[in-house]
């Protein structure tokens, strides 16, 4: 058993914990580490083993050839959990006029981007989603964006009579974090039509993209705001209709709140859900740490590169990244070598979004905990993006709100990615590293220092150390330590190995082979 059988085993459980599965069986263990982790159908699996980077051992196959793959066994309380995760009806075919309120002066005026950018960026979104198109976009200037209507009588009136112009469009999206129920009210009045604003849009994008049950509860979660807004407006109307008892059967509840107490009850059942998969995760994070695999969390923007990045870093020929928003949802965890042949798991997380809106960003805080356990953070900027600087700002503020250990913050390497779509580019940041993942450029310098930080914070020694080549000696370093270089001696027997090693693994060295 080598050093590959902890690496696969300490990938797998990463990535079922960060991805909320239950626990998983190992199937036989690969002696020496293959060049990459395969992702097979939601599961993990293994192709067949090389020898340890740079010793050029022809490729040997173990076990049935595929390696261990891990099945989510079913929860005791299958049917209600099925329950919870069912998905909302969905909106169908969508076609719509984009509105974007343009604030021209005042606290509420965006300093790192322009209104020509943010209408581009919410027309992506809803080209992101299957059988909805843009059919009209517009950019409105509004002194009054906290009042009820949005913009001023002038600018609304001029909205509606465009929106009656275009009588072959279903919806309007907003482009404003979250609408308040009356004015969400009285635009649908006015208009005739459905009116989004980007929680409802961005969750859509999720619940489509969502292919785990952790990431379906999150989602469910996140819906329930919505929901309450929805049963209230109902209720409303009901009362205006006045019709029929306010109680049922005499139980002296009304239908209100009967409804609210199914909501509650509800929220109640996916937080506990939510919290079994939590410590299910934690479990699975102390086995893996036992491993002492570095871990390193790759986060950024929506589509700033961040699956292509790890693609290019650990030769992962399963990952398939996709030019679209939110294309990563789940997290997922994948294998790869430094250039010390030093093994790490790469952790690829779900993107960030200006003006998220914080209900979301709530009900994904218990996946996005696990980045308080990593030995790293990498963040990666799309540099080629007009509004670079505002998604930056976006992404530090949401890593500043998950209440990360100073030293994770403190040592984030920044990687200015697709370097390849601007000519002769210099960054102007001393500390960030310019990369092409899609290219290959900037990679070995990247790693090199992904390694000099994973050094210092986990503490991994590199030393020499003289073995008995007649002993077990050899054979322990390879599976409990990075072994780098073997010197062989042999008129005496011995050899001198580099190796990488942590100092718990280095006592319990000295402990069974004391000199």
């Amino acid at each position: 058993m080598g050093s590959w059988l902890l690496l696969r085993g300490a990938a797998a459980l990463c990535a079922r914990g960060l991805r909320a599965a239950t626990a998983g069986r190992l199937c036989p263990l690969l002696p020496r580490p293959p060049t990459r982790l395969l992702s097979t159908g939601g599961s993990w699996g293994l192709r067949a083993a090389l020898g340890p980077p740079g010793q050029g051992e022809p490729p040997r196959s173990v076990g049935r050839g595929t390696g261990a793959a891990y099945r989510e066994e079913e929860d005791g309380d299958e049917e209600e959990l099925e329950e919870l995760l069912a998905p909302a009806p969905p909106p169908g075919a969508q076609r719509l006029l984009v509105v974007h309120p343009a604030v021209k002066w005042g606290a509420k005026k965006p300093q790192l981007t322009t209104a020509e950018l943010q209408i581009a960026e919410a027309v992506a979104l809803i080209n992101t989603l299957h059988n909805w198109t843009v059919i009209d976009k517009i950019i409105l200037s509004t002194k009054t964006p906290d009042n009820k209507l949005i913009f001023g009588k002038g600018n609304f009136q001029n909205l509606t009579e465009k929106i009656k112009g275009l009588p072959h469009i279903t919806a309007v999206f907003l482009n404003i974090e979250r609408l308040s129920p009356l004015t969400k009210k009285e635009m649908e009045d006015a208009w005739g039509v459905t009116v989004f604003d980007r929680y409802t849009v961005v969750l859509h994008i999720f619940r489509c993209n969502a292919r785990t049950k952790e990431a379906k509860l999150q989602i469910a979660l996140a819906e329930i705001p919505l929901l309450r807004t929805n049963l209230k407006n109902e209720m409303s109307q009901l009362d205006q209709q006045r019709g029929g008892s306010r109680y049922i059967m005499g139980s002296g509840e009304t239908f209100m709140e009967m409804q609210y107490r199914l909501l509650k009850e509800k929220e109640f059942k996916i937080r506990n859900a939510l919290e079994k998969l939590r410590r299910k995760r934690s479990v699975l994070r102390t086995q893996r740490e036992r491993r002492e695999f570095p871990v390193i969390s790759v986060m950024g923007y929506t589509n700033c590169g961040k699956t292509t990045l790890i693609k290019a870093l650990t030769g992962d020929e399963g990952l398939q990244p996709q030019d679209q928003l939110f294309a990563t949802l789940d997290i997922t965890a994948h294998a790869g070598y430094l250039p010390s042949h030093l093994a790490v798991i790469y952790v690829d997380t779900i993107g960030f979004l200006s003006e998220l809106p914080h209900d979301l960003i709530e009900s994904f805080s218990a996946t996005l905990e696990d980045v308080a356990y990593s030995d790293l953070i990498v963040h990666v900027r799309d540099i080629s993006h007009p509004e670079t600087a505002l998604q930056k700002a976006s992404v530090l503020s949401v890593l500043k709100n998950l209440n990360l250990p100073s030293h994770l913050l403190d040592s984030v390497v920044e990687v200015h990615n697709k370097v390849d779509l601007i000519e002769r580019y210099q960054s102007p940041e001393t500390n960030a590293i310019a990369v092409s993942a899609l290219l290959g450029y900037g990679l070995e310098e990247l790693k090199e220092e992904i390694e000099r930080i994973v050094l210092k914070t986990t503490g991994k020694k590199i030393l020499t150390i003289k073995v008995n080549l007649a002993g077990p000696q050899l054979s322990w370093l390879y599976k409990e330590a990075t072994v780098q270089e073997v010197d062989v001696m042999p008129e005496d027997g011995t050899a001198n190995v580099k190796v990488i090693i942590s100092n718990s693994a280095l006592g319990k060295y000295k402990k069974l082979f004391p000199q």
